[in-house]
């Protein structure tokens, strides 16, 4: 064998191997064995663990539902013609996704503390309505009505998070964790 072929079969080969080893140690491995998860013992620890939760979730759906969907379709990037167009889209149907997941994710959080839950009550309604828009991302079925929704749902989330001492912060999601949801 020529050392041309070893050289590229070297280059094929070890990136594999290494992407295999770590997908390997990346799964865990932990054997099916329970892990025991630390929990807040009083009520007080648990309304600031709910609100700490609330304002991260919070604010990584709004940085990507800001990063990901209104600024681009605010910059026509989702028009028919449109350079990146299908990129565009497939981003934003990610970060759609993501947007709904981790909105969800702070519904579930401020219901750990009363002042916070009364607060995003009337705005559930507005989270649930946002369930298929991953879906109409993706496709390019998108329209301003759409986006202006969602902008929205975001501003109502912080607002309710702002009156009851959370406010959210923007904190935009790279690509990588809008694929991970």
């Amino acid at each position: 064998m020529s050392e041309r072929a070893r050289v590229r079969r070297t280059v094929v080969v070890l990136p594999l191997v290494c992407g295999l080893l770590l997908t390997g140690s990346a799964c865990g491995g932990g054997g099916g064995k329970d892990k025991a998860e630390a929990t807040p013992t009083s009520s007080a620890e648990k309304q600031k663990f709910a609100k700490t939760r609330f304002v991260a979730n919070a604010g990584l759906a709004a940085g990507a539902a800001y990063q990901w969907i209104i600024k681009p379709y605010r910059n026509g990037a989702f028009k028919k013609g449109a350079d990146g167009r299908t990129g565009a889209l497939v981003k934003a149907g990610l970060a759609g996704a993501f947007t709904y997941n981790r909105l969800k994710a702070a519904t579930k959080n401020a219901q750990g503390d009363p002042t916070l839950s009364k607060a995003l009550a009337p705005v559930n309604a507005g989270i649930d309505s946002l369930k298929n828009l991953g879906t109409k991302l993706r496709k390019g079925e998108v329209n301003e009505g759409d986006v202006n929704s969602v902008d929205k749902v975001i501003g109502q989330v912080k607002d309710a998070g702002k009156s009851a001492g959370a406010p959210v912060t923007d904190k935009t999601p790279s690509v990588g964790e809008l694929q991970k949801g």
